[in-house]
């Protein structure tokens, strides 16, 4: 199976010391990046968890209508359910291009750094 990822360097990185930790978890950047990432991630799962909830709601107590037909023997229930599939794979595929754009670089930055790379 190929990746993209380069194979994992041989050479030795410093490790940082407590109080370097301590320093960048302190530090804007890093405040930048968590925000970037709850920002994106939490009205994202607040919104799937809300979708999801009113799924099996109408599942329990909307039977008719969940059982309208649509086309055939497809029915509400059946668009709803493929709906989640769909919108779970939309969410994990505009999560990786977010990541790739705004967290990922932010990430390797701060790493560089704390390896002394930079």
């Amino acid at each position: 199976m190929a990746t993209d990822a380069p194979p994992p360097s041989k050479e030795q990185h410093k490790l940082p010391s407590p109080e370097e930790f301590t320093e960048v978890h302190e530090s804007a950047e890093f405040r930048e990046l968590r925000r970037s990432y709850h920002s994106f991630a939490f009205p994202l799962t607040v919104g799937f968890i809300a979708w999801y909830l009113l799924y099996v709601l109408l599942s329990n107590y909307a039977g008719d209508f969940m059982g309208t037909k649509v086309v055939g023997n497809i029915n509400v229930a059946f668009v709803l359910g493929i709906a989640q599939f769909v919108t779970t794979f939309l969410i994990a595929w505009w999560y990786s291009r977010h990541a790739a754009a705004k967290l990922d670089p932010k990430a390797e930055a701060i790493k560089s750094r704390m390896e002394g790379g930079a």
